[in-house]
């Protein structure tokens, strides 16, 4: 029952971003044109010691990923102030329903918009060499970072008060991406940021998902990629159920 029930809301949702097709354009095309922007305008000043497009793709589907998250959090918050929460509990359908099919469909759209930004690396020079079984598990660890940070968003949505307040609330998301190895590497940042990039849970995601699709040795990133999924998975639940109960008695 719980889980036809989170489908059910998932389909919602899915129908939901349907109807606001400016801010579905915005968040497939925003990660886009920053990759572009990465690629021609400063790519050329990088040395990350292979082609830069080869360097940013990982980087660039997780800043897709933290995008379209955001738009999990400000769901979830207008649920939340326009009443639809009572509507649907007093048809018995409870919490867990209804954040999950938030994530649901937040997973189904990043994944989309992920494989638009492949696509596009694709079309201006990325050319992954993984092997079949690198490339489920890039898109394993994929899903994982996604429904990680779609629980994170829809806790926050919870958090806030209003639509508008979810959307700030989610600028940490967008912006980690930037001080890990994303976009550039480590070493060259200034050394007090050393510490915070080499340890912060993206890096090890990227740098994972670096290694499966260039068949590159990936150590323990990927474990340490996933540890860090799971743990903020497993919190982010914990909490969104606590305050959906404190938010609907």
């Amino acid at each position: 029952m719980t889980g036809t029930a989170a489908l059910t809301m998932a389909g919602r949702s899915l129908r939901i971003s349907r109807r606001s097709p400016d801010a579905l354009i915005a968040a497939l095309m925003l990660p886009v044109m920053l990759m572009l922007i990465f690629v021609y305008f400063f790519g050329g000043a990088i040395d990350t010691g292979t082609a830069y497009v080869t360097y940013v793709v990982p980087g660039a589907m997780l800043l897709c990923a933290g995008f379209g998250a955001a738009s999990t959090a400000v769901s979830v918050a207008d649920d939340m102030k326009n009443g639809i929460v009572d509507r649907l509990r007093s048809l018995d359908v409870g919490g867990v329903p209804v954040l999950a099919g938030h994530v649901t469909a937040s997973v189904v759209r990043n994944l989309v918009s992920t494989a638009l930004v492949l696509a596009v690396a694709l079309a201006i020079g990325f050319r992954p060499r993984a092997s079949a079984p690198a490339y489920l598990a890039a898109a394993g660890l994929l899903v994982a970072y996604i429904t990680a940070i779609s629980w994170l968003a829809a806790t926050l949505g919870l958090l806030a008060e209003s639509p508008e307040a979810a959307g700030g609330f989610t600028f940490l998301m967008m912006f980690l991406p930037y001080p890990s190895s994303a976009f550039v590497p480590i070493d060259t940042m200034p050394s007090w940021l050393h510490g915070f990039a080499g340890h912060q849970p993206l890096t090890p995601v990227i740098e994972s998902l670096r290694a499966l699709l260039l068949d590159r040795p990936a150590g323990s990133a990927p474990w340490t990629a996933l540890a860090w999924c799971a743990a903020i998975t497993a919190l982010a639940v914990t909490l969104a159920g606590g305050l959906f109960r404190r938010r609907t008695r």
